[in-house]
């Protein structure tokens, strides 16, 4: 019998005179590489609780302006655990002070979708990224 573990992957981002800018983040290790925000989903614990912990934990930021649900859940197996992972787009404040990055991040930065599209590394992240990109676009 598979361990079912549910997580959430959420893309911040800013609108800078209309145009959104990405909130990237880089983990600690050379081999690490640009992403979202990304944590587990506790026993009980609903999405968006989840959703301000992990970003709040993260980089300092308690609450969105926006939450977007990209509905797009990714689903694998690693072993005898089975993966659910939630994809969401965060909108923050364009004047969001200086950024609490925690010590599990090495670097961060804000960057326009077509800076931010290639330096995604997961084909999950850039399909995220593109979708929450078009929705914000078309609102």
């Amino acid at each position: 019998m598979n361990e079912l573990s549910h997580r959430i992957r959420i893309f911040v981002y800013r609108l800078q005179q209309g145009r959104p800018d990405y909130l990237l983040l880089r983990g600690q290790g050379m081999e690490s590489c640009w992403g979202p925000i990304q944590g587990p989903i506790g026993f009980g614990e609903k999405l968006e609780t989840a959703i301000r912990r992990e970003v709040m934990d993260d980089v300092g930021i308690y609450r969105p302006m926006d939450l977007i649900d990209l509905r797009m859940p990714a689903r694998w197996l690693l072993g005898d655990e089975e993966v659910i992972e939630w994809n969401f787009g965060f909108r923050t404040p364009s004047d969001q002070a200086e950024l609490r990055l925690a010590s599990r991040w090495s670097a961060f930065r804000w960057v326009d979708f077509a800076e931010a599209y290639p330096r995604l590394e997961l084909d999950g992240d850039r399909a995220a990224i593109m979708r929450l990109h078009t929705l914000v676009n078309a609102a």
